[in-house]
């Protein structure tokens, strides 16, 4: 995964394997750049509701590095802003091994994780310690066996507030049992009440939503953002899906849990726009699901993005798809006679 030719090679190994053997060699700098590279000057935007200004909209998404220990590392890739998480107050191990399952002749993943990770403290610690220019950003979620989901999401954001550039709300996973009920009408109102009650410090904060939302759910989202979220900067569109499509070839396809990847590129698109139409320009949104190339990243631009984040398809590719997306993304609004990201917002809406 530190190269292409380096994701070939993690390929001979179990995925969770490969995952974590790529975090300790990032950590100990193998095969990260002595610079990030050079970017496209019209790949630079700011988010106009955040005000976060990047070096390029592409991202990297929560769930590469839940714990915060590579994230100078990813910078250095080339990612305009990387996220990390999701933490949640408490360590928790996640659900039962195997649980994470490459589908390599669709380029997907599946994965039931259930927010392993190390627990704020640590995350805090690691988080705090980050030095580098490009945005960092910290995706909170609920532990499992809360008896307070919602305090979760106060507890982490007043964690990291202090230390990160935005946070990212997360109540879409799959993985955690009733979790994506948050999303509902008044489960929602309640959230972003108490969240938006908590010490923030000033910071953008950004609400994760899944991919299966139906008309009714997004109208009923976007009534509660423009209301008691109105505090929020933007939604991320989206996380993973528990949809199978039919054209999925491989074998893995059935396992549960929530897919990433190729397959996700179109539905996920789908749902931003309809965010963006109901919205109205009045969030900052990003787009996640499916890219692996400049012209998805586009595709997700002129469909209402501002900026937009990958993960999976890193597997495949590399880290270094982030500055290829950069590039090619850059030739696309170039063909289309845009001198910046901001002439594409929406186009397409």
């Amino acid at each position: 995964m530190i190269a292409a030719a380096g994701a070939r090679l993690a390929h001979m190994l179990p995925p969770e394997t490969a995952h974590a053997l790529t975090i300790r060699m990032l950590t100990y700098g193998a095969g990260v750049p002595a610079h990030a590279p050079q970017l496209p000057v019209s790949t630079r935007v700011e988010l106009p509701k955040s005000g976060l200004r990047l070096c390029s909209p592409v991202g990297l998404a929560a769930g590469f590095d839940k714990n915060c220990e590579v994230p100078e590392a990813m910078a250095k890739f080339g990612f305009g802003f990387v996220e990390c998480g999701t933490v949640t107050p408490k360590p928790q191990p996640g659900n039962p091994r195997p649980r994470l399952f490459r589908l390599t002749e669709d380029r997907a993943v599946i994965n039931r994780m259930g927010f392993n990770n190390f627990g704020l403290d640590y995350f805090v610690r690691r988080l705090a310690n980050y030095s580098h220019d490009v945005p960092i950003g910290a995706n909170v979620g609920a532990n499992k066996d809360s008896d307070d989901r919602i305090g979760d999401y106060v507890t982490g954001i007043e964690a990291v507030a202090p230390y990160a550039n935005y946070i990212t709300i997360n109540i879409s996973s799959p993985n955690t049992p009733g979790l994506r009920g948050l999303q509902d009408k008044a489960s929602l109102t309640e959230l972003l009440a108490r969240c938006g009650a908590a010490d923030r410090n000033a910071l953008p904060v950004f609400l994760k939503v899944a991919p299966d939302l139906d008309a009714d759910a997004i109208a009923d989202i976007c009534a509660v953002v423009r209301g008691e979220g109105a505090w929020l900067s933007g939604l991320i569109v989206s996380n993973t899906t528990l949809a199978r499509p039919p054209s999925l070839r491989s074998e893995e396809k059935s396992e549960a849990g929530g897919l990433s990847g190729a397959p996700l590129f179109e539905p996920s698109t789908e749902v931003l726009r309809q965010f963006a139409r109901a919205l109205e320009g009045g969030f900052d949104l990003i787009g996640a699901g499916g890219i692996g190339s400049g012209r998805d990243a586009y595709a997700k631009i002129r469909a209402g993005a501002s900026a937009v984040q990958l993960y999976s398809l890193m597997v495949y590719d590399g880290p270094g798809i982030a500055a290829r997306v950069a590039h090619e993304l850059s030739h696309c609004l170039a063909e289309d006679g845009f001198s910046s990201i901001a002439d594409a917002v929406g186009k397409d809406i």
